[in-house]
């Protein structure tokens, strides 16, 4: 019988009834392979993923009536749990037989249901798909202990309800993401808000052009803690209608819903990376914010009841009819879908007007059908497995529901121009302050010359008004000299002797124009001192108008340095990797030389072993530059805008990813999301083969796998290897792939975004150095399905075979190239551990080589492997009993 893999590793299929066992097989595609987590955002459009509604079915312990009125009768129903089958006895003889995804046994716990029925739900609603987890069963068989059960006695007893809030709160940040709660019930058609016992009577709102459901009018509580949603549980199950009947001493007299709204904020991918990213400014680039908005409805169902069994009668008996009416309108639904009806009725009723999303919508439902094992209530249990069985034809189509948060986009966008523009004014200011600054200092140095030539000046004129008072007064007492020899010589004298005081008089006269000319010159000389000095003056006011322009020019050569400084720094950085590089390489050629090794010289970038310490003490010379120049400034070369630079960085930064203690500073520092970057820009071959190199070096690390897989890393690889014809960029693609094909967790993932396809694709170089990373990533690939699959947490045919890896893995099993021939050996022995592959398997010619590599393997532990696998599966026997294979 056909079956399919499912995140959770339950087998999906079909049911079969007859006397003994009647087949009616339902086919139902992977979900595991479509519903991952994913941290990169994906678009929501108009195309869905397929999913069938899934169907387990609980079975209650007997209680303490039953243990004594049905002493003498066996249990109605029989459980066959390794089969996913129960069988329902119509007599001593004869029986009913049922297949369902999952039976519980009465002794289940709750935390099994959960992690089977409900997990896989609440993990598609934080991918943003919306959930549906119901409950459906006769009254008292344990809906409401299954779905609503709080613990607080026995945390081991929590339902669906609190454990699933419990995963919703560890997996969402309260801090970018909201989680809200509404908890109603539909009693007697009305729907009644049971946060808000007095909203009795709340409105369905429909979407014209979507059909969606919504309920406008309910209480709705954002949720912060635990704690603050089990406080609102407890007080929605004390307003809820209950009652007292003969089968239940607490029969639920309305259908309880709760509704749990998740809105996420993600990052949207960018489609295309612009070539102007290298010429852009120091504003970054924001990314596409998306808002995911899902929702999970548990709905714990009302007990369907007979009348004379429950013995209600008055306003019970209308409750009753009321129950039974709507689960009546429910079942009608579920029919009309499962047989592809033209007209689903819908409309019958408010619970299937609310669950249209869960019936036959986009909504991924599971259902736990609940029964009894009193032979008295056969009637009810068999009514309640047929509505299952129906439940499971029922296909919704599963679609995200994710809008651009406009908002979140603008706010960090004017919070980053809030930026820019403080930024800026700091700058202005800066510069302001530093032209004030020379400005005052030009003003004081003009201040302090004309105070100095102002002293000057006045020294200098006191120093003539003295040397004037001066000459005055001897000239004045020359005159008076004179005076007093004339009166004493007498009118005689004078006659005799006139000629001699008359040419004294001229020599004092001439003395005297002598001074003057002195003076006169003087103070010429000071007059045209006291011009230079203003003309001086002038030049300085002159120079102070002149500053700003000096000061652009100066800021403008201040640039240009800076700018040479860093292609000086960068140059220096390619210099030094060369040397070191260069000075490494003689070395080891002069190692293998002296040891006589003259063909097994290597290049870094070519070898995935660590640098290690050499024996003088000296350190690698990756090392040493990494110390040297700064990972960050390594780092920063990678965005270079000269392409040899560039090539140059990113063969350091794989050197460096080499090494197993540089890889976390790398992947801190933002190293990781270079690579990628250059792996989706850039055409050039060899960045994109050192880049592959990188991140096959990065991939070695769990925890990087993981990071490489949410940044798009396999997708971009899967890129790579279509595009790239150069076998060494294909080993390097192919190995970072066999790296992560080796991580169980991303297995579904790494399989959906075209991993596997990509390696297979790759085969078309037909270079040894290519096949046998190729053969590596199947053999790691199978290895861990055959884990998965032994763990009891992986169910299905294999993937690889899925996708058409089986012939070339039969073709190239006996390769001539030991690697290849190795891998290929341990993947057909992982691959034939699981039973339902080998089928598959012997029509491919398989068994052939699996009975040769019991044989001929040269490796003991593969030989070893192989006769087990071949020892322990029917399949395998069987066929080579009928070939006559000696074993």
């Amino acid at each position: 019988m056909a079956s399919t893999a499912c995140r959770n590793g339950i087998v999906q299929k079909g049911n079969s009834k007859s006397s003994s066992f009647k087949s009616r097989p339902h086919p139902s595609p992977s979900l595991g392979s479509a519903i991952r987590r994913s941290s990169s955002a994906s678009y929501a459009g108009n195309d869905g993923v397929p999913g069938r509604v899934r169907v387990a079915v609980r079975l209650r312990p007997r209680n303490a009536e039953e243990t004594v009125a049905d002493a003498d009768f066996a249990d109605c129903v029989e459980l066959q749990t390794e089969l996913k089958r129960l069988k329902l006895r119509k007599n001593n003889w004869d029986s009913d037989t049922y297949e369902f995804d999952e039976v519980f046994t009465e002794s289940a716990s709750q935390k099994r249901v959960y992690e089977v029925v409900a997990k896989p739900v609440v993990e598609s609603v934080l991918d943003g798909y919306n959930g549906t987890v119901m409950a459906y069963g006769q009254t008292g068989t344990g809906k409401t202990f299954t779905l609503g059960r709080l613990g607080d006695e026995d945390t081991s007893s929590r339902g669906i309800m609190v454990r699933s809030m419990e995963d919703i709160l560890a997996d969402v940040s309260l801090e970018s993401d909201s989680v809200s709660v509404s908890y109603l019930q539909l009693y007697m058609e009305t729907i009644q808000d049971l946060l808000d016992p007095a909203n009795d009577n709340i409105s369905i709102v429909e979407d014209p052009k979507t059909g969606d459901v919504s309920l406008p009018g309910a209480t709705l509580v954002q949720i912060r803690d635990q704690q603050s949603f089990t406080e609102l549980l407890r007080w929605g199950e004390a307003h809820r209608v209950a009652a007292n009947t003969k089968l239940n001493t607490e029969s639920s007299r309305s259908h309880a819903i709760l509704m749990i709204h998740v809105k996420r904020s993600v990052v949207g991918r960018e489609e295309d990376l612009s070539s102007e990213i290298n010429h852009a400014s120091h504003l970054i680039k924001p990314s596409k914010p998306l808002v995911r908005k899902s929702k999970l409805v548990v709905v714990d169902l009302a007990g369907s009841e007979r009348i004379h069994k429950s013995g209600s009668e008055g306003h019970m008996l209308e409750e009753a009819k009321s129950i039974n009416l709507s689960l009546s309108a429910l079942g009608k639904c579920i029919n009309a879908l499962a047989e592809n009806s033209a007209h689903v009725p819908l409309r019958d009723s408010k619970l299937t007007r609310l669950l249209r999303d869960s019936f036959g919508g986009t909504a991924r439902t599971s259902l736990i059908v609940t029964i009894g094992p009193s032979p008295r209530h056969r009637g009810e249990t068999a009514s309640t497995i047929l509505f299952g069985q129906r439940a499971m034809k029922v296909e919704n189509m599963l679609k995200i529901k994710e809008e651009f948060d406009y908002k979140s986009l603008s706010r960090r966008l004017e919070i980053q121009l809030d930026k820019l523009i403080v930024e800026n004014e700091r700058q202005q200011k800066a510069f302001d302050d530093e032209v004030e600054r020379i400005h005052l200092e030009a003003q004081n140095r003009i201040s302090e010359v004309e105070r100095n030539f102002a002293d000057a000046l006045e020294k200098e004129k006191l120093k003539c008004q003295m040397e004037y008072m001066e000459s005055v007064k001897k000239l004045e007492g020359k005159m008076l000299l004179n005076q007093q020899k004339q009166e004493s010589n007498g009118v005689i004298h004078d006659k005799y002797t006139g000629e001699e005081p008359g040419a004294s008089a001229a020599e004092d006269i001439a003395e005297i124009r002598k001074l003057l000319q002195n003076e006169i010159h003087m103070r010429k000389t000071a007059e045209e001192e006291l011009n230079k000095l203003k003309s001086r003056l002038g030049q300085y006011t002159e120079s102070g108008s002149c500053r700003d322009a000096e000061m652009s020019k100066l800021h403008k050569t201040l640039e240009d340095e800076t700018l040479q400084k860093r292609k000086l720094e960068e140059e220096i950085v390619i210099l030094r990797s060369q040397l070191l590089q260069l000075t490494f390489e003689a070395d080891q050629m002069q190692k293998c030389l002296e040891r006589g090794e003259f063909g097994n010289t290597f290049t870094g970038l070519d070898k995935h072993s660590q640098f290690r310490d050499s024996g003088n003490g000296q350190k690698a010379p990756i090392t040493k530059l990494f110390e040297q120049v700064g990972l960050h400034k390594i780092l920063s070369l990678l965005e270079s805008e000269d392409a040899n630079v560039r090539i140059h960085a990113v063969k350091v930064v794989a050197n460096l990813a080499a090494e197993e203690a540089n890889q976390e500073k790398i992947v801190e520092a933002g190293g990781l999301s270079s690579l990628l970057m250059l792996l989706r820009s850039f055409e050039d071959e060899t960045i994109r083969r050192v880049a592959a190199g990188a991140i096959a070096n990065l991939a070695m690390n769990e925890a990087n796998q993981e990071l490489i897989m949410a940044q798009g890393g396999i997708s971009l690889l899967s890129t790579t290897a279509a595009d790239a014809e150069d076998p060494q960029t294909l080993r390097m693609v192919a190995g970072a792939i066999a790296n992560l094909c080796g991580n169980d967790k991303l297995q579904m993932k790494l399989r959906s975004e075209g991993g596997i396809r990509a390696l297979l694709g790759m085969v078309r170089c037909g270079h040894p150095d290519v096949l046998s990373q190729v053969a590596r990533g199947i053999a790691n690939f199978a290895k861990c399905e055959s884990r998965a699959a032994t763990q009891g947490v992986k169910s299905g045919r294999s993937l690889l075979i899925e996708d058409g890896a089986l012939p070339w893995i039969v073709q190239n099993a006996n390769n001539e190239a030991a690697p290849i021939r190795r891998h290929i050996e341990l993947a057909l022995c992982h691959l034939a551990q699981h039973e339902v592959n080998a089928r598959e398997m012997i029509s491919g010619g398989a068994l052939w080589e699996l009975v040769r590599i019991s044989r001929d393997c040269s490796r003991e532990d593969i030989r070893s492997l192989a006769h087990r696998t071949l020892s322990s599966s029917l399949t395998f026997r069987a066929e080579m009993r009928r070939l006559r294979i000696e074993f």
